[in-house]
């Protein structure tokens, strides 16, 4: 193939770019661009705001938008709160285990929100753990989990790792220097913290921060779980499944989830434009420790148990009720049993098989369509090749929820070849939504693997006779191993959890993956058993599959380093 007056374009790359492009386009680009049609078109095709003006005339609708906005926003200062002392303290500090702490406030990731979230009630609601000792000793009792305070108080304790993370690696960047600077010049303490070391900081807390604001504000299941429903993600959701996919104002809020998680993002990018954190670092004169005074250590000991008890506990409490024969109206339960996991794996080893299945299959095309856009953006000339990579990431911004919306209005109808089952109510669409929404993780790892290769051994590989197709198999590929399977593990792991997708995409019991099914278990009390157990199934499935993704990485990594020393010398 040729353009007017332009080199040749390789076919097989280009054929490999179309392919990609046609799964993006139809299954990410046409049914967002389905959603905005949908919000901004009357039933006879014309152009109107109308649906907008109505959402915003709705008081419900307005009390949902200005609750989504609350909550995200109390939701990132609150995690902003835990995690900000958290990251300065064992960075800043020479702490005994402070690894193991920063590790363990990372553990709240592994586990959806909408699974702690019971398990949180149990301990911090009206009549759980806490409340019930409070009252007991002192005589009152605290709103943790009432209304809105309890989805901020879920959601800020799950997310806040996004901003320790980011924080870490930020404060440990930091120049030396400059904190040493000022503290000749009499800049201590809290000063000192909110002078030269926070602001040269920012940019890892901002980005953190806007991950949270917008995890939160596109999230379902927590919300649904806790019961509160007069928010944006339940309100669609509510829209379309009770009025049905005709209901322009389930797209209206869609385009709104969208925009704003896109305006957060940008924002965050926005803040730090023109500004420069850079620093003349070298070698390891990072930011230095300072030792921690008897009194002071007792202090911050006790201070960091206090937090990482807060964090782990939707771990401990999923835990306890998995095991608990009652707990209800008790600091702990009656009695334990194990007949919570017997009755899951006798019960829903369907939902276990689902998920194998669905995830399974989704982390192995992102994990071809990651090395192919990783390939075509690296190895290639292809003009506009770096779209790809904007378009497969832009999933990230995409809430589950609208997706599924956009997948259900655009395939209705369709009908799966030689099957005559619809595509809505199959499970296929369920594993092509997982694909979608978790392509950026795979896509990173294996872009990551594939930069680590030096060109110059696919050079010599085609020197010796190899083409490109032969050079890919036997070099690049088998090169690539660990980081395609980290993006693998990744995407899987993080599927396995997905709800606000799935619970649209789920027409009957019998297609369920654990993360409908622990939804299901959680609407009663007497399911709560069992739904923690598969809580706990489905936690332990993330944990080591976040281990295995990180051994994979590193071994792949030592594999490389000889190699690389190899080509220096």
């Amino acid at each position: 193939m040729t353009f007017a007056n332009g080199p040749r374009l390789p076919a097989g790359p280009l054929l490999t770019a179309l392919l990609v492009l046609g799964f993006l386009g139809l299954f990410l680009a046409v049914p967002v661009g389905t959603v905005f049609y949908s919000a901004f078109v009357n039933a006879d095709g014309s152009f109107t705001l109308g649906h907008f003006g109505a959402f915003f005339g709705l008081p419900l609708m307005q009390e949902a938008f200005f609750n989504s906005l609350y909550v995200a926003g109390w939701s990132a200062l609150l995690a902003s709160l835990i995690a900000i002392p958290l990251a300065y303290f064992t960075v800043r500090f020479e702490f005994r285990g402070a690894l193991i702490i920063q590790t363990l406030g990372v553990l709240p990731l592994i586990m959806p929100p909408f699974v702690g979230a019971v398990a949180m009630q149990l301990i911090f609601g009206r009549s759980g753990t806490v409340n019930l000792l409070l009252d007991e000793w002192f005589g009152f009792t605290l709103p943790f989990m009432e209304g809105l305070n309890g989805v901020i108080f879920v959601e800020s304790i799950h997310y806040f790792p996004f901003i320790l993370m980011n924080l870490v690696v930020a404060l440990r960047n930091i120049d030396g220097s400059m904190e040493e600077a000022a503290f000749n010049l009499g800049s201590r303490g809290f000063r000192l913290f909110r002078r030269i070391i926070f602001p040269l900081a920012l940019p890892g807390y901002i980005a953190g921060t806007s991950l949270v604001f917008v995890k939160v504000f596109d999230d379902l299941g927590t919300p649904l779980v806790l019961g509160t429903t007069n928010m944006l993600a339940p309100q669609a959701y509510l829209r379309i499944t009770q009025v049905g996919l005709e209901d322009p104002l389930g797209y209206v809020i869609s385009v709104i989830m969208i925009g704003f998680s896109i305006l957060a993002l940008w924002l965050s990018a926005r803040v730090m434009k023109g500004k420069d954190y850079s620093t003349l670092q070298k070698g390891g004169n990072s930011i230095q420790k300072r030792r921690l005074k008897p009194a002071e250590s007792v202090l911050a000991y006790g201070w960091i148990t206090l937090v990482l008890l807060l964090v782990l506990s939707p771990h401990i409490g999923v835990l306890l009720l998995s095991l608990a024969t009652v707990w209800s109206y008790a600091p702990l339960p009656d009695g334990y049993t194990l007949e919570h996991y017997a009755a899951v794996f006798s019960d829903s080893h369907g939902m276990i098989t689902n998920t194998l299945l669905y995830c399974g299959l989704a982390a192995g095309i992102d994990v071809v369509l990651g090395t192919a856009i990783a390939y075509l953006m690296l190895r290639t000339r292809l003009p506009a090749r770096q779209w790809l990579d904007f378009l497969a990431s832009a999933a990230l911004a995409i809430p589950g929820l609208v997706l599924a919306i956009g997948l259900l209005r655009t395939f209705r109808g369709w009908e799966i070849p030689l099957t005559g089952t619809l595509l809505t109510s199959s499970w296929v669409l369920i594993m092509i939504a997982y694909s979608v929404r978790r392509l950026p993780y795979a896509l990173r790892s294996c872009v990551a693997a594939l930069q680590q290769i030096n060109v110059s051994l696919e050079e010599a590989a085609q020197s010796l006779g190899a083409g490109r197709l032969r050079t890919i198999r036997r070099v690049v590929v088998p090169l690539m191993a660990g980081g395609m399977l980290a993006g693998f593990v990744t995407s899987f792991v993080t599927a396995a959890v997905e709800l606000s997708a799935t619970i649209m995409l789920v027409t009957r019991d019998s297609q369920a993956p654990m993360s409908y099914g622990i939804y299901l278990y959680m609407q009663s009390a007497a399911g709560r058993g069992p739904g923690a157990a598969l809580g706990v199934l489905a936690v332990v499935a993330v944990g080591i599959g976040t281990y295995i993704s990180h051994l994979l990485v590193e071994r792949a990594s030592a594999r490389q380093q000889p190699a690389r020393n190899g080509e220096s010398e």
